[in-house]
């Protein structure tokens, strides 16, 4: 509960802070924000001999996962700014941890810019999604979901090799609890 509300406060304030965006799109892109983040600081604090690390082999690899996210940034913001998914096909290809950290930050970067071409105009545009309409802001909110759950995972998987998550690490200046 304190994570909520700490991630919707953090959330409120970098949407204050984007003013030339409404409180609709910042919202947003204060939520994507957290987990760019999280995602992004686990790729950083996973060493490249556990990226190949598979709890039991019905599930992703450490490695898997990120390649992942990366694809996705491009399905659904691809969805918000361009009105179709875009395939990029790291899942299938990136295999180092070097590739898929750059690919996320590609990815990662795709997402930026379609927020920063976002109006509030086109926000609330109506688009086609995995057989369902909404909005392009709709799908952007479906891509903070996304990275959140597989962030869940790789919690796990990091949680199992020792390793603190970022969203568990003591914020800078403070004690941890």
């Amino acid at each position: 509960m304190k994570l909520t509300a700490t991630m919707l406060l953090l959330a409120a304030a970098l949407a204050a802070q984007t003013n030339t965006k409404s409180a609709l799109i910042g919202t947003s892109q204060g939520m994507y924000a957290i987990a760019k983040n999280d995602i992004t600081r686990s790729a950083e604090k996973i060493p490249e001999n556990l990226w190949s690390f598979q709890p039991t082999p019905e599930v992703r690899t450490i490695g898997q996962l990120f390649a992942h996210v990366a694809d996705a940034q491009y399905e659904f913001c691809g969805v918000a700014s361009e009105g179709k998914a875009v395939d990029k096909g790291i899942e299938k290809t990136a295999k180092t941890k070097a590739d898929i950290t750059a690919a996320l930050k590609e990815a990662f970067a795709y997402c930026d810019a379609a927020y920063t071409r976002m109006t509030d105009a086109s926000a609330v545009e109506m688009v086609g999604f995995f057989g369902r309409q909404l909005t392009r802001i709709g799908a952007m909110d479906f891509n903070i979901a996304q990275p959140m759950e597989h962030y869940g995972n790789l919690v796990t998987y990091m949680r199992i090799k020792g390793i603190v998550p970022p969203s568990s690490e003591p914020a800078p200046g403070r004690r941890g609890e």
